[in-house]
């Protein structure tokens, strides 16, 4: 190991795991680019329409977006993205400014507004899709 690398930890004792709701198209774009950005793997991430058992109620957790640290807490909404960013180095900057008290209030009020946009965004997406090739 060289002088400037650090070693790893496995996701789940870094103790960050993110909930997102895989059957939606925005969703998955999304973990999609976090998942790149997490290049030391340090954030598990868990498709809701597979995990065996959630944190909170299935149904609450796929109203919205959600972390966990290994001691279990939760974190939801605006606050759960300024908790991820915080662990990528390319987005560690806008974790801790999200994480100043009114900007996460701006955050979360944005939030709020994408969540009312959300079912009709999700149809566009959709339409938008490219079909998948089933799996040989």
């Amino acid at each position: 190991m060289t002088a400037t690398s650090k070693p790893t930890s496995p996701p789940e004792e870094s103790g960050l795991t993110v909930w997102y709701d895989g059957a939606c198209p925005l969703c998955a774009q999304e973990i999609a680019l976090m998942r790149r950005l997490d290049q030391a793997g340090q954030v598990r991430f868990v498709d809701l329409e597979t995990a065996p058992e959630t944190p909170l109620p299935r149904r609450q957790m796929l109203e919205r977006f959600h972390t966990s640290t290994a001691d279990g807490a939760t974190q939801s909404g605006a606050a759960a993205f300024v908790q991820l960013w915080g662990r990528l180095p390319a987005l560690r900057v806008l974790g801790r400014i999200g994480a100043w008290p009114p900007v996460l209030a701006v955050l979360e009020r944005g939030y709020r507004l994408f969540l009312r946009l959300r079912p009709r965004l999700q149809r566009l997406a959709r339409r938008w899709e490219t079909p998948r090739e089933p799996a040989p």
